[in-house]
């Protein structure tokens, strides 16, 4: 093969990519093109070469690994060399199944070769284990070779069984394949007929969920039995959870990197946390919780601590949450008015708040002494 006049011509060999369609091409060479497919065109060099010139690079970066995989096998046309768009291999001619299915049956040996043919992928590391009946060709020998497997590999989502072999094969087909594989491999046969199965119970829910209107309404009003806040002191219970719950798994990551034993760092954390949780019950006993009042969250402008009726602030004790563009703690940056109680993620928790008051008051005693 002349290498001087292959570069000439594949720069006289323009192919372009069309969206759900062949590739589109222009051929000005004296070579004759053998067909065409989604990815490129194959053109015959002589009687056992031809080229494959695809669109893009990624295509025929992909093709040539996947070839490249199989070399040592007899399933995949020999390599004979790349270039940045091309692919220089071996003509496979034979009948591919497609045709062949068409005027003869399906036999348990052509099954078993089927079969081996997608143990042969899984083998070599094909990430997709499975092909189309028209890119599988028979042999005069009874042999199968395979071509266009640049899909087979670099996949994000794989089918788990042979979806397209089984699919091409048609409905009488494919239930003469399957027969043959519960027959010869039954484990393998229970794996793909559940995988079937979980595929059409998905149609199913699928066909029945797309026309639906879900009814918005309905849902808001059932979704205030999911509501958490409204409820004082339950609340403060899922609250502290909550804190609890972030402040172990942080306090664990950061023992485990320091290659601490996370059981022993659980417990210790567990007994640190019941120690707190007794100092701060007993510094602040239920009946001095003041757990009166409502909560205003950010965006509420139309709670009833914003603007009364003659456009002056409510003085109703409330409480803020961090984030409340109106908030009236006194605790709390720019706050004006009442009494406000403060939770995690406030500049000063409630029980800091109340310490600095008593202070500033003994301060006050002493000096009138």
């Amino acid at each position: 093969m002349n290498i001087k006049n292959l570069e000439q011509w594949m720069q006289n060999i323009k192919v372009t990519n069309l969206v759900n369609a062949d590739v589109e091409v222009v051929n000005n060479t004296p070579l004759v093109m053998m067909g065409k497919g989604r990815q490129g065109a194959v053109f015959q060099i002589s009687d056992d070469i031809c080229v494959k010139v695809f669109g893009n690079t990624e295509d025929c970066d992909r093709e040539y690994y996947a070839l490249s995989l199989g070399q040592q096998t007899s399933l995949f046309p020999k390599l004979y060399g790349k270039g940045p768009l091309y692919i220089v291999m071996e003509i496979i001619n034979g009948v591919d199944l497609r045709e062949f299915l068409q005027s003869q049956p399906l036999t348990q040996a052509l099954s078993a070769k089927l079969i081996e043919m997608l143990i042969t992928f899984k083998k070599i590391g094909y990430e997709r284990i499975d092909h189309h009946k028209r890119q599988v060709y028979l042999q005069p020998d009874g042999s199968l070779k395979v071509i266009d497997v640049a899909r087979t590999i670099w996949r994000d989502r794989v089918y788990p069984y042979p979806r397209k072999l089984l699919t091409s094969l048609g409905e009488e087909n494919k239930a003469i394949f399957m027969a043959h594989v519960q027959e010869m491999a039954p484990e393998l046969y229970m794996e793909w007929l559940h995988y079937i199965r979980m595929e059409e119970i998905s149609r199913q829910i699928t066909e029945l969920l797309l026309p639906q209107e879900p009814d918005k309404n309905k849902i808001k009003n059932l979704s205030n039995s999911l509501l958490t806040t409204a409820d004082e002191k339950n609340y403060v219970v899922l609250l502290q959870g909550l804190v609890h719950k972030v402040f172990k798994e942080e306090w664990i990551k950061t023992m485990i990197a320091r290659g601490a034993d996370p059981e022993k760092v659980m417990e210790k954390i567990d007994a640190h946390w019941d120690k707190l949780e007794q100092s701060f019950e007993s510094r602040h006993p239920e009946s001095d919780s003041g757990y009166e009042g409502q909560r205003r969250f950010e965006g509420d402008r139309n709670s009833k601590g914003e603007r009364d009726s003659k456009g002056e602030r409510d003085s109703r004790r409330g409480k803020s949450f961090e984030g409340d563009r109106g908030r009236h703690s006194k605790g709390a940056k720019g706050g004006k008015g009442g009494k406000g109680k403060y939770y995690s993620g406030d500049r000063y928790d409630y029980r800091n708040h109340r310490d600095d008051k008593r202070d500033k008051n003994k301060g006050k005693d002493k000096k009138r002494r």
